[in-house]
């Protein structure tokens, strides 16, 4: 399962507002080789699920993730930080063994 906070939603539904995306796109969850720890967070808007897709909806918003990203995201929170280390989205993840510091990279 991936959970998402109340002001990640609220991101999410605003950006997807400002992008001019109707509200069948929803938000697809990857994790990609790379970064400074391994492996990568990757976050884009997509109308379309794939056939290895799993499906969570939390606060209103659909998640995509495809199966092989789900092994390194099960648990995962999805958050939203505006503060004064910086403005984006955050993974709040429990498989993670490493983090960089900007928060974009992990490793397990």
């Amino acid at each position: 399962m991936i959970n998402v906070t109340d002001k990640a939603a609220e991101e999410i539904i605003k950006l997807r507002k400002a992008e001019g995306r109707t509200e069948d796109f929803n938000v697809r969850v990857a994790v990609k080789g790379g970064g400074c720890s391994g492996l990568m967070y990757d976050l884009e808007f997509d109308n379309e699920t794939r056939e290895s897709d799993e499906v969570f909806e939390d606060k209103g918003v659909s998640i995509y993730v495809d199966k092989k990203s789900l092994l390194y995201l099960l648990g995962t929170t999805l958050d939203f930080s505006d503060g004064l280390n910086g403005k984006g989205f955050q993974f709040i993840n429990p498989n993670a063994s490493r983090t960089c510091g900007c928060g974009e990279s992990f490793a397990v």
